[in-house]
């Protein structure tokens, strides 16, 4: 299963660009559909960025998390280590939005 996915992943982020970059540069916004719109794909593009950090911080949260509960279990003094790891995992959703932030000013 988890190779399926990241098939899927590698094959949604190889098509994508290549269907917004063949359009052509001197189309009008009349000869562009709206399934092959190019401001679409950076909507989309940008949503992607921020939905899949945001579950990769999850995941990486939930474990840092049980880790450091179960260092404090054994010894409390450890409490105030295990935060700044939360919060590096956390920065991954920040980067994630900076990066659909950047997608949608830049485009």
């Amino acid at each position: 299963m988890k190779h399926v996915l990241i098939a899927l992943i590698f094959v949604f982020f190889v098509v994508s660009p290549v269907m917004v970059y063949t359009q052509e540069a001197q189309s009008t916004a009349a000869e562009v559909s709206s399934k092959s719109n190019p401001v679409m794909w950076k909507y989309i593009a940008a949503a992607v960025a921020v939905g899949l950090s945001c579950i990769a911080g999850g995941i990486a949260v939930g474990q840092i998390g049980a880790a450091a509960m179960g260092a404090m279990s054994e010894n409390p003094e450890v409490s105030g280590k295990a935060l700044p790891y939360a919060g590096l995992a956390e920065g991954i959703c920040l980067w994630g939005f900076l990066v659909a932030l950047l997608i949608l000013v830049l485009n």
